[in-house]
């Protein structure tokens, strides 16, 4: 892989993360108006039609165990993942969703070192995640000393972010398949909007399509649909094929960040200092997560998998 290729890799993760982490706010303004499972439903049709009219041409599977890889990923990363993060938003504040959801970059890594080769955790992996974490740690505090957090939403959230993590090395494994990422996105959708009819008859759902009149819920679901759904699941997938899942996953360490200064001034959700505090050692986590691995560490890492080998037939 080129450095031009890394570097456009991590500039999809950017843009995709950025988009992502205003979405909580988004949705939290729809929840007005709209269940959960009519948003979640909505936006991933949209996104559908929307990736389907983008590229039309069909995917061909080799085998049932492809076409399960994609199913699961559809189950996963669409359906409970979505429904889980909708469902707690209407329980707790958008920007302890957004903190909660962070611990997913450590559950993909962990996933990942066991579940995938190549994706084998460093040790600045462990700096990273330390300072990250001790940043996402201070900006909860923002909405546990403002409001308290409801139990339910946090279990909900958590839920979501393992969840993630499943995706995400489900979507890795697709990646080497080397179909299209936009038709492998579309039928993951697919599958997801499939597993959610059941739960259509479960939640409130109504067609209708008067509430759309309403020029905030309109741009807000077309957002939903068109930038979060299609575009940033396109993008995010191919980054996850360039990069790697762990590499990618880490940048979700950025979304509280974004989420709790989107929530402040679309929401008017409160920030404190030690918030802000927050903000700058979760976006230094991520720095040092990010940085290059000296090319040493690499050949290095050759040659232990060559003396492992010798000592094994030994």
């Amino acid at each position: 892989m080129t450095d031009k290729h890394q570097t456009a890799g991590h500039l999809a993760a950017i843009g995709t993360i950025f988009i992502w982490g205003t979405t909580y706010v988004s949705t939290k303004v729809l929840l007005g108006s709209f269940t959960p499972i009519e948003i979640l439903f909505s936006r991933f049709l949209i996104g559908y039609i929307a990736l389907l009219l983008i590229y039309p041409h069909q995917l061909k599977t080799k085998n049932f165990k492809e076409e399960l890889l994609f199913m699961c990923a559809g189950l996963c990363g669409v359906t409970l993942y979505f429904l889980f993060e909708n469902i707690a938003l209407t329980y707790t504040l958008a920007s302890n969703v957004g903190i909660i959801i962070s611990i997913a970059p450590l559950l993909t890594a962990v996933l990942a070192h066991f579940l995938l080769h190549g994706e084998r955790l460093q040790p600045r992996f462990f700096i990273g995640f330390t300072i990250a974490i001790t940043g996402i740690i201070l900006i909860g505090f923002n909405g546990s000393f403002i409001l308290k957090l409801n139990p339910l939403g946090d279990l909900l959230a958590t839920l979501a972010a393992v969840i993630w993590a499943v995706y995400c090395v489900l979507m890795r494994k697709i990646s080497v398949l080397n179909y299209n990422t936009i038709a492998c996105t579309r039928r993951a959708f697919f599958y997801g909007l499939i597993f959610m009819v059941p739960t259509l008859f479960f939640f409130k759902f109504q067609l209708d399509f008067t509430r759309f009149h309403d020029i905030g819920n309109l741009l807000n679901i077309l957002f939903l649909g068109l930038g979060a759904s299609a575009l940033c699941f396109v993008s995010w997938n191919w980054a996850v094929g360039v990069l790697g899942v762990v590499k990618t996953s880490f940048y979700i360490y950025a979304v509280p960040v974004i989420t709790i200064v989107s929530a402040a001034i679309i929401l008017h959700e409160e920030l404190t200092p030690i918030a802000y505090g927050g903000a700058l050692l979760t976006l230094g986590g991520l720095f040092i997560s990010e940085r290059k691995a000296p090319l040493i560490t690499e050949q290095e890492e050759i040659v232990l998998e060559i003396q492992n080998t010798d000592d094994t037939n030994l």
